[in-house]
């Protein structure tokens, strides 16, 4: 029954990707439902091999957390390499997220580039909407880009936030809080998360 239902939510969510307008390579395999809601001129782009795991025991550190894909603005780009795996992520890309080639991303991770709302008080509480559905504080947020590079390895319940690039092969220790960008081939970690050894000697 656990492949079957497997198997109906593979060929369930290539359909749902594909009406929603994302652009995706060979063996897309998406398992049990995601929150996915984009933006009709957003740009989600996958490659090959993509494997995004969502709640339903798949990945006990996940225990039954819906993953999500969120890009809600016309200008939102979340770029994904080839041979990627993700557990329960909530991905929120309100300007760019790129992710490379062989990236693991494990369970309960956060990857968002925006503040969300705006850090002054007076804004925050401003409710005027605008055209869009959009507050005042929304257009005041800031966003910045995020990259993670390839070969890349983030643990289970890491946060990284906007404007980070985390380098090639470079390991993230699980819990961790990225707020600045982390060189190529380093193990790092912690709140906030910083280099804790090189990696080079070991290769």
């Amino acid at each position: 029954m656990e492949k079957i239902i497997i198997y109906f939510y593979i060929i369930y969510n290539l359909i749902i990707f594909q009406i929603k307008g994302v652009k995706f390579g060979k063996k897309l395999r998406v398992f049990n439902k995601i929150y996915l809601n984009i933006h009709k001129n957003a740009k989600l782009l996958i490659g090959d091999n993509f494997l995004f795991t969502s709640g339903g025991g798949h990945n006990p550190l996940c225990r039954n957390i819906k993953g999500s894909i969120y890009l809600p603005n016309q200008e939102s780009q979340c770029i994904i390499g080839n041979n990627v795996g993700i557990s329960s992520c909530c991905i929120w890309a309100s300007k760019k997220i790129q992710i490379g080639d062989r990236v693991k991303i494990g369970g309960n991770c956060i990857i968002m580039d925006t503040d969300v709302h705006s850090l002054d008080y007076r804004l925050r509480s401003n409710d005027n909407i605008d055209s869009s559905g959009k507050t005042v504080d929304v257009h005041n947020s800031v966003s910045k880009p995020i990259i993670i590079e390839n070969d890349v390895f983030i643990g289970t319940g890491t946060i990284v936030l906007k404007g980070v690039s985390i380098g090639a092969r470079t390991i993230i220790a699980a819990g961790s809080v990225v707020v600045k960008n982390i060189p190529n081939d380093v193990i790092a970690g912690g709140n906030p998360c910083k280099v804790i050894k090189s990696l080079v000697k070991n290769l």
